[in-house]
């Protein structure tokens, strides 16, 4: 009987665009991750592109996340929105800057959803799928590595989330957290199926990189996708050091 109205009710719903379905561990992507979090009891959350902040407030609000979360976020705009998200949250530090592979400063191209901006050029086939978040300016931003970061940001920190959603720029981002990963054993990494930026990694590298580290694909969520033909573009992928992944 609970199965009929739960049956009825998702059909209701997805003529309003909307899905109802069990939040299960087993069969719901945040109630995956949330299980997940919960049970290699994370202490500390690396948020990598942060935007607004809507990750974070994901965490809190959502999962009922206490441990600390240390968000990177570049651009001004939403790095003042970001600020304001985590005010009043003594376990979460906001830093304005990007992650790469090198210390510098660099030229974003800052989109018109703001959370599409990216130091890389957007490709047709992004334009054409999402045209609100064509690139409308460009800003100047202050770049680390996740290397030259990490004691100042982790500390005594023992099971730490690393996620990472730079636009294209996840590689850049690996590549200069190469110590770091050695303490790291959960990473969450916005993977594209097909080029949106020029000259990005795309999944089968993203996923052979991590393998080669010991990481073990343990989690898939739907990330964005082109709603005129059904192509999915992106995804995150969950990983999770195989040894540590085995206990």
């Amino acid at each position: 009987m609970l199965m009929e109205i739960l049956r009825s009710a998702q059909l209701f719903a997805r003529r309003f665009g909307i899905d109802v379905m069990p939040y299960k561990p087993g069969s719901h992507p945040i109630a995956r991750r949330q299980r997940l979090i919960k049970h290699h009891r994370i202490d500390t959350v690396l948020d990598v592109g942060a935007n607004t902040g809507q990750f974070g407030l994901e965490l809190r609000r959502q999962f009922g996340y206490r441990g600390r979360i240390v968000s990177f976020e570049p651009l001004g705009a939403a790095y003042a929105k970001l600020e304001r998200a985590a005010r009043g949250d003594v376990d979460w530090q906001v830093l304005q800057m990007g992650l790469g592979d090198m210390p510098g400063t660099q030229t974003i191209h800052v989109a018109g959803n703001s959370e599409s901006s990216s130091i890389l050029a957007m490709l047709k086939l992004h334009e054409e799928s999402a045209p609100h978040s064509r690139y409308i300016g460009e800003e100047t931003i202050r770049i680390e590595t996740l290397d030259a970061m990490f004691d100042k940001t982790c500390g005594s920190a023992r099971n730490i989330y690393l996620k990472v959603d730079t636009q294209g720029y996840e590689a850049q981002v690996l590549r200069g957290a190469a110590r770091s990963l050695e303490r790291i054993d959960t990473i969450q990494l916005e993977m594209s199926l097909a080029p949106l930026y020029a000259g990005q990694a795309l999944f089968d590298d993203l996923y052979a990189d991590l393998r080669s580290k010991g990481y073990m694909l343990v989690g898939v969520e739907n990330n964005f996708g082109n709603a005129q033909t059904g192509q999915l573009l992106q995804i995150d992928g969950i990983f999770r050091r195989e040894l540590a992944a085995q206990s």
